[in-house]
């Protein structure tokens, strides 16, 4: 096992664990910054893709203006550009397809293609454990790696799909069936899936099964306002809920719409997520969060036109009860809900499909590395157990309450401390100050890091 000091002339090594957005997102940004060398871990065989953009479907839309999905945070028309290369003319406030801004995250990095600089290997990392001065990575099937740092960008925690209950990201059996489909959740996975059906021609009953039963809102057109000037950071989750909705009433009466007092808040999401107490937390998970939810990620107006079009013909039907599991029966598959008042149902179905959401356990669904790191004490879950427990400055906080200095947390990893992580512009945004930190702490002038 290695375990010499680096040569101080030698190029820092950053270990980038995920080759999804966040992973190509983050490597970009550190190769920005001279004197750095990166390796680049995916398990897939494509770069930049992760479960979002990996879809061909070209009906799944990006959730946000093509305007807002650049890369780089000081290069804002990144993606128009790289649009408009491929022959697309595509206008700022459009919603491009997935499919295609997957496309773009796997260039993002061409700058530094077979250089020695970057190196982008397809491999799985089964461990990390601290060696002197740096880390060390095991990979089944390569030898083991040694960086000065490793940065977790693993994505969403993703439960395997059982043979009863199809995964969310599972595209393309069945399509054209007759029978009916039940999609557990009522989210934006939802929305892909009934989208997907709907152009593959399925004709049969597509049921959605949710808790509130509260669908995604739509997109209105643009309209830019500026962050509220005094959030009310610290307090109650009812106060928050209440000064959200007032100033969502003072934009409508100033002639804009709710959702431009939503996109002004968003700016403000992670101080007033990182200001709350751990009560708070709970209480917002318990009843806010689902709100907040749907009115934050919204959907193309394209998709909740479609959307309302099967609800007005009946063709998809929101049930609003608690999914509890499924049964066959011979070659069909049986859902299994229960209504608020106590009510069973139990629904016949030649699909059953998992969609709710991204909020999993990663102790229970993280990856073999997740659950390695837990099983070390090298990672603790959050309290609230939505992610693993990570600090204001991204790095990864052990059992025994001490930070990694050399094991960081990106994007979906993060989301237990800063919450609003998910989306490609916060995930840049944290690359940008990410990669700024580990500059100058290689430099003896580290800033501190945290929400902007």
């Amino acid at each position: 096992m290695p375990d010499d000091p680096p040569c101080p002339s030698a190029p820092r090594h950053v270990l980038i664990i995920g080759g999804g957005a966040s992973g190509v997102i983050m490597a970009a940004h550190v190769l920005m910054r001279p004197g750095t060398r990166v390796t680049l871990i995916e398990r897939g065989a494509r770069t930049g893709c992760g479960i979002a953009y990996a879809t061909t479907d070209p009906n799944h839309l990006l959730n946000t203006r093509a305007q807002g999905m650049s890369a780089f945070a000081d290069r804002p028309d990144d993606f128009l550009d790289w649009l408009h290369r491929e022959g697309r003319a595509v206008c700022p406030d459009a919603f491009a397809d997935r499919a295609s801004y997957g496309r773009y995250l796997g260039q993002v990095l061409a700058p530094w293609d077979g250089t020695a600089r970057l190196t982008i290997l397809q491999a799985e990392v089964t461990a990390l454990e601290p060696c002197p001065h740096g880390i060390i990575a095991h990979l089944p099937g390569h030898p083991a790696l040694r960086a000065d740092r490793a940065i977790l960008a693993t994505g969403h925690a993703v439960p395997e799909a059982g043979p009863d209950l199809d995964g969310a990201w599972s595209f393309g059996a069945d399509m054209e069936a007759a029978g009916d489909v039940v999609i557990v959740g009522s989210g934006l996975s939802m929305v892909d899936q009934v989208l997907s059906l709907l152009a593959a021609g399925h004709r049969g009953t597509i049921i959605a099964v949710s808790r509130r039963g509260r669908l995604p809102l739509p997109h209105a057109a643009a309209g830019a306002r500026p962050p509220p000037a005094h959030p009310p950071i610290g307090a109650e989750v009812s106060a928050l809920l209440q000064w959200a909705r007032a100033f969502a009433r003072r934009i409508e009466a100033e002639g804009g719409r709710w959702q431009d007092a939503v996109d002004a808040i968003r700016p403000q999401a992670q101080r007033i997520w990182q200001g709350m107490s751990e009560a708070q937390r709970r209480r917002f998970l318990r009843h806010a969060a689902t709100w907040w939810g749907v009115h934050r990620h919204r959907i193309p107006p394209a998709s909740a036109s479609l959307l309302q079009g099967a609800l007005d013909r009946g063709q998809l039907v929101i049930q609003r009860a608690a999914f509890e599991g499924t049964e066959r029966e011979g070659a069909d598959r049986i859902a299994r809900i229960r209504h608020a008042g106590g009510q069973s149902r139990r629904i016949r179905a030649a699909r059953i499909i998992d969609c709710r959401g991204i909020l999993r356990d990663p102790e229970t669904h993280g990856s073999a590395l997740i659950r390695d790191l837990l099983r070390r004490g090298t990672a603790r879950m959050d309290p609230l157990r939505i992610g693993l427990s990570v600090d204001a400055a991204s790095r990864l906080i052990g059992a025994d309450g001490q930070a990694a200095e050399r094991i960081l947390a990106l994007g979906p990893v993060a989301r237990a401390a800063f919450w609003e992580i998910t989306a490609v512009p916060d995930i840049r945004d944290q690359a940008a100050r990410l990669a700024a930190v580990l500059e100058a702490q290689d430099q003896g002038t580290a800033p501190s890091f945290g929400p902007a």
